[in-house]
């Protein structure tokens, strides 16, 4: 498992979590930027997944 690979990837996750909070504490949140969001944090829990199993992402 590439430690430094992971421990990015958590990061970058835990950022994405403060954004979607900040985003949906707004009073008009931008739903199109909230859905963005969660995408990109969903593909990043897919990634973090693929790294703690030591595997390769595949791609198509």
């Amino acid at each position: 498992m590439d430690r430094i690979r992971l421990y990015r990837l958590r990061n970058e996750h835990r950022r994405l979590d403060n954004a979607i909070r900040r985003e949906e504490c707004l009073e008009a949140p931008d739903t199109a930027r909230l859905q963005d969001l969660k995408r990109r944090r969903l593909a990043l829990k897919g990634q973090m997944f693929l790294a703690e199993a030591g595997l390769s992402p595949v791609r198509f």
